[in-house]
């Protein structure tokens, strides 16, 4: 038997930070624990499964008509490389600090409870509103494929736009209590789910590559980067913040487009920080968490640069369709057929990516309850199935009502700034815990650090900085609403305040 004691950590201050033991002592109490039931292969599938989604098969044909054209393949591979280099800041703390929570938690044990309040109420806004657009997004499918066959949902049942200005999306509403009842039952029953669903999404995504080999005309790439233009319409809020600040004008189309065109797409890659939520209810954190966010990543992004190429080449990117590209790009060609399989792909697999999303949404909550941030109420996990039931069916049930009463287009982007900032709290925390706790083992090292995690947080920033500016005053006021909630609630009740957790650890 050994002794390992470790620094209690400061009950003063906003920025106390609490160890990397005690986090881990935490997922010991079988009260609070979850089950430990996933593989690599179960999170790489977890990661493909909430990555392609509506990027791969709506922003495609976007981008390529008004940003980047077929230079968008190289958009994608921009947003993947800044996507990476954030992987390799997540891979390193899931594999050291394998607890529920994801950015939350790292914040927790690096850079104080304040900034993990903060990235904790971020990822809730990212997940939640993440999780509603894509339900709503999926009942926008599934109609589509009804009415195919005649089948057609009354208008009132069809969501909020019609005529009238009332109406009930009982689709989206519908999808999201279903998946809240399958987390409910269990991790490993979600995996196997995913696993079904994924594997059609990915025979989808083969057969518009395979068959969409056999319609690329070379002279559509011809200019493959088209001539720059400035872009036009952006002006006050609506405008990209680096406009404001800087007088830069952000460009469509040439090499700048580029960069534009990534600062779009980079909501195709949403979803794979979603896989460090699960490092809790992996059998082998130190292992598998690194394997299955960077398989995950590699994959979608080979994926989504082959089908951009396919797509930009069968059909000039000036006539691209915006809102469904790839099933219209076949219709172009003469081939409805294909266009029918791509809508049933995309309807079934945007059901995984919901369902992802408010797993990890879930998971969020219960770390915040499990550390007194939150009401510890939810933080008890089912006696039977080992899930976090109250959280999940709390948030389940909320979030069906949003995608069922609210159109929320507008709010989409802040998807993209609240994953982004999580990015940058990542790799901001890989620097400190790496001067403040050297002696940690590190299953996964970060390389190159701290080059690589400044760089991760420059990109970060940069893509941020191109968002419109009534978007981070939207993401402004919903941070200063979780400042109020922690000074009122959170700083009082936390465990760490209470002085519950600073005791050594032992074995």
């Amino acid at each position: 038997m050994s002794t390992q004691q470790d620094t209690p950590p400061s009950r003063e201050g906003l920025f106390r930070t609490k160890t990397v033991e005690q986090s881990i002592r935490d997922t010991e109490e079988p009260e609070h624990a979850l089950k430990k039931s996933l593989s690599a292969l179960d999170l790489t599938v977890f990661g493909v499964g909430v990555i392609i989604g509506t990027g791969i098969f709506v922003l495609t044909g976007k981008v390529a008509k008004e940003t980047a054209g077929p230079a968008t393949a190289l958009a994608f591979v921009v947003a993947g490389v800044v996507c990476a280099l954030a992987a390799l800041c997540y891979a390193e703390f899931a594999s050291t600090v394998p607890v529920a929570g994801s950015a939350y938690t790292f914040a927790y044990a690096s850079l104080g409870e304040l900034v993990a309040w903060i990235i904790g109420w971020d990822l809730v806004l990212e997940f939640a509103l993440g999780t509603a657009v894509v339900a709503v997004g999926w009942s926008g499918y599934v109609r589509s494929l009804m009415d195919n066959v005649g089948w057609t949902m009354p208008e009132a049942l069809s969501g909020p736009d019609v005529a009238s200005g009332f109406g009930f999306d009982i689709l989206a509403f519908a999808l999201v209590l279903v998946l809240t009842v399958i987390l409910v039952l269990g991790m490993k029953l979600s995996a196997r789910v995913t696993t079904v669903v994924v594997a059609i999404k990915l025979a989808v995504v083969a057969i518009v590559i395979i068959a969409g080999l056999f319609f690329i005309k070379a002279a559509n790439y011809s200019p493959f980067i088209p001539e720059a233009e400035k872009q036009t319409g952006g002006s006050g809020l609506d405008a990209p913040l680096v406009q404001l600040i800087f007088g830069y004008e952000p460009t469509n189309f040439g090499v700048m487009g580029i960069f534009t065109a990534a600062s779009i797409v980079f909501f195709a890659f949403i979803g794979f920080d979603v896989v460090a939520t699960a490092a809790e209810e992996t059998k082998l954190p130190q292992r598998d968490m690194p394997r299955g966010i960077l398989a995950s990543l590699v994959i979608c992004t080979l994926l989504y640069v082959a089908v951009s190429i396919v797509v930009t080449g069968m059909q000039n990117y000036s006539e691209l369709s915006v809102s469904a590209p790839l099933a219209d790009a076949f219709k172009a060609v003469g081939h409805p057929f294909y266009a029918g399989v791509i809508s049933f792909g995309a309807a079934i697999g945007l059901t995984t990516v919901c369902m992802i999303l408010l797993l990890g949404q879930t998971r969020v909550f219960f770390a915040m309850s499990r550390d007194g941030l939150l009401p510890r109420f939810f933080s008890v996990t089912h006696p039977r199935f080992g899930t976090p039931y109250r959280p999940t069916i709390l948030l389940g049930v909320i979030i069906a009502i949003v995608a069922g009463f609210t159109s929320i287009n507008e709010l989409a982007t802040l998807v993209n700034i609240g994953t982004l900032f999580a990015f940058v709290v990542v790799a901001l925390g890989v620097i400190v815990l790496r001067r403040t706790r050297p002696e940690l083992h590190r299953a996964f090292r970060t390389p190159w650090v701290p080059v690589l995690p400044i760089v991760s947080v420059a990109a970060s920033v940069w893509l941020m900085l191109n968002l419109p500016a009534e978007t981070w005053l939207r993401f402004a006021i919903w941070m200063v609403i979780g400042v109020v909630i922690y000074f009122w609630y959170g700083r009082r009740n936390s465990r760490m305040a209470k002085g519950e957790l600073t005791r050594p650890a032992s074995s």
